[in-house]
C-alpha cells in the first residue's frame, strides 16, 4: 500500500483539467503514479511533461528506449515500471516478450545489437555506479550522435529518479 494517499479524483474537481490531460496521454487510465503525485499538483504536471518528452519527443527507437527503461527496472528493482511496460508497451515497440525477460541478465542472452548493448552498460553504469568510466562512454559515443546521447543519459537518468521514488512512497501496482 502506498506510504501516501492516492488522490481520488472525484474529491478534487479543482484538478479535473489536469487529471483528464493525464487520463488522455495515459491510453484512457488515470494510473496509480499520477494519483500519487496529484499530492503534489505541479509535480505531477512536470513529471507527465518531462515524461511525455522523454519517452515521444527523441530519436531514439522506440525498441531502444524501451530495452533501456526495462533494464533499468530490472536493476532497480521496480515492479511498477515493469509491469506498466512489459509486455504490452515494449511489444508495440518490437521486443518480445523472450527480449525482456532477457533483460535481466542481457550480457549472458543471444539477443540485441551492438548499439543497444552499448546503452545496455551505459544504462548499468549509470545506474549502479553513477561515474561512466571513459570506455563505456566510447563504446556509446561510437553508435549515438551527440542528442541521441544526451535523451539516453536522460532517459536513463528519468526512469533511475522514477524507481527511487516509487519504491520509496510504495507505489502500489496497477490492477492487472
Amino acid at each position: 500500500m502506498a506510504r501516501v494517499p492516492l488522490v481520488q479524483e472525484q474529491d478534487h474537481p479543482e484538478l479535473a483539467d489536469m487529471i483528464e490531460k493525464f487520463r488522455a496521454g495515459r491510453r484512457g487510465k488515470l494510473i496509480n503514479i499520477y494519483r500519487l503525485l496529484l499530492n503534489a499538483p505541479p509535480l505531477a504536471e512536470s513529471w507527465f511533461n518531462h515524461s511525455n518528452t522523454v519517452r515521444w519527443k527523441t530519436m531514439l527507437p522506440g525498441r531502444l528506449r524501451e530495452v533501456v527503461i526495462i533494464r533499468v527496472g530490472h536493476l532497480t528493482k521496480s515492479q511498477y515500471v515493469l509491469r506498466q511496460h512489459v509486455p504490452s508497451l515494449a511489444v508495440a515497440d518490437g521486443l518480445s516478450v523472450e527480449e525482456c525477460d532477457a533483460l535481466s541478465d542481457w550480457r549472458a542472452s543471444r539477443f540485441f545489437t551492438a548499439s543497444e548493448r552499448a546503452a545496455l552498460c551505459y544504462a548499468d553504469t549509470m545506474t549502479l555506479e553513477i561515474a561512466v568510466p571513459d570506455a563505456v562512454f566510447a563504446d556509446v559515443k561510437r553508435h549515438f550522435n551527440p542528442r541521441q546521447i544526451v535523451e539516453l543519459t536522460v532517459l536513463v537518468g528519468t526512469y533511475n529518479m522514477n524507481a527511487r521514488v516509487l519504491q520509496a512512497l510504495q507505489l502500489d501496482l496497477e490492477p492487472s
